[in-house]
């Protein structure tokens, strides 16, 4: 069990807002972080909302603190250090959102995990894989047209639900047994882009259909999506290898929740109207 507060990072994201509803659940003080005015901030009544910035290690509210859920915004490691070493120091408990591709010097989740393993924090990483909010980014195409134009159509992955990601870290903060664990998050089902975007058009009653683009084609996309070139070619080597290799599931939301991951349907179920 959690001593003291939670501060919960990114408490208005698409994971956070789930992890501070479940801990007020469980009966756990919240400390909800956010960049913006609290005034603004949509939280459930009992959360206490305090402006801060991840990455100014003075502005994290950390007085009465005991751990701390921690979402790294930015795609560099570079301003990690003080920030993890006043986390360290102050809290002593890290629970960090995490990706599958930790492992890979040149991915910043693994910089991030090298500086909480070698600090002072007890620590749990959740590694989450693909999210389903991801497919998303097709809705302007879905209510538009009903064609999505990308490439690798075939790239398999088995999409996690956020409020499963939530689920664990509630369940890694409030129960003991967690301490080093490194913890695969997944979806319970492996399924290709084209019948992810099948699977929404079920749902929505409309026929969807995918059109598959050139891999330059679909490069250019995103550059001019803002993109920088680099991630642009790692994100489509990706998909080009998970198109022959899909990824593995994996049964850590089960083990670590006590039930079975939500399926691609489910969540699709939950975001009907953000195709509509």
């Amino acid at each position: 069990m959690t001593d003291g507060k939670v501060l919960v990072v990114g408490a208005t994201g698409k994971v956070g807002r789930h992890v501070v509803a479940g801990l007020l659940a469980e009966g756990v003080e919240v400390r909800a972080m956010t960049t913006r005015d609290p005034a603004e901030v949509a939280l459930p009544d009992g959360v206490e909302v305090v402006r801060g910035d991840v990455t100014v290690p003075d502005s994290l509210p950390l007085d009465g603190v005991g751990s701390v859920f921690l979402v790294w915004p930015l795609l560099s490691a570079e301003l990690a250090p003080p920030v993890v070493d006043v986390i360290a120091k102050r809290a002593g408990r890290i629970v960090y959102l995490s990706a599958t591709s930790a492992g890979d010097d040149d991915v910043f989740h693994t910089q991030v995990e090298r500086l909480i393993e070698a600090s002072e924090a007890d620590w749990t990483f959740l590694r989450a894989g693909g999210f389903a909010s991801n497919v998303l980014g097709w809705a302007d195409e879905i209510s538009s047209a009903g064609v999505v134009r990308d490439a690798y159509g075939a790239a398999a992955r088995p999409l996690i639900h956020e409020k499963d990601i939530a689920d664990v870290a509630v369940r890694v903060l409030v129960d003991e047994g967690h301490s080093g664990a490194k913890y695969a998050l997944t979806g319970p089902e492996v399924s290709t882009q084209s019948e992810q975007l099948r699977t929404i058009g079920e749902a929505i009653g409309r026929p969807l259909r995918w059109e598959e683009v050139s891999r330059g084609a679909a490069r250019r996309q995103l550059l001019d999506n803002g993109w920088p070139a680099s991630f642009a070619d790692g994100a489509l080597d990706y998909r080009e290898r998970i198109s022959r290799d899909p990824e593995p599931v994996s049964p850590h939301v089960a083990q670590v929740t006590g039930r079975p991951a939500r399926t691609f349907r489910e969540w699709v179920d939950d975001h009907v109207a953000d195709f509509r």
